[in-house]
């Protein structure tokens, strides 16, 4: 895996901040994550922490003014063997608003899928962690 033109490998330290209010303003703001199926189920089992923290990697993130663009890999829950998941994400730190999250190659990828959901609460869950002096690559798989 190689890091795209203009994107750098993050670490705690150059991660944006994603707290509950910008996710509690997206899931309400978007129309994708609005439907039955995500208010309840889907959005808990896919939002887990052992899913998110096993699952995701190569991560990368590039900041073009106010806003941060975040990318990562996704690999599949079941079929591991298969090619993983492309997901970005983009962030305005300025506003401090999700503007987007989206799973390139999912087929669900079009209403919301729970890779967009498992990337969100990643990051917020790597938001919430305190020591700011120490450093861990998310570079990793």
């Amino acid at each position: 895996m190689q890091v795209e033109k203009d994107f750098i490998k993050p670490d705690s330290a150059n991660l944006p901040k994603v707290d509950s209010f910008m996710i509690a303003n997206f899931f309400a703001s978007n129309p994708d994550f609005c439907s039955a199926e995500f208010r309840n189920v889907k959005t808990s089992v896919s939002s887990r922490q052992s899913y998110g923290d096993d699952a995701i990697g190569y991560v990368q993130l590039k900041r073009d003014h106010t806003l941060c663009t975040v990318k990562c890999r996704i690999c599949p829950e079941h079929k591991v063997r298969q090619t993983s998941y492309s997901v970005s994400m983009v962030i305005d730190e300025k506003e401090g608003v999700v503007k987007s999250v989206q799973c390139h190659d999912c087929p669900a990828s079009l209403g919301g899928c729970k890779h967009s959901v498992a990337f969100l609460m990643w990051m917020h869950r790597r938001s919430e962690e305190p020591a700011c002096t120490s450093t861990e690559c998310y570079w990793k798989k």
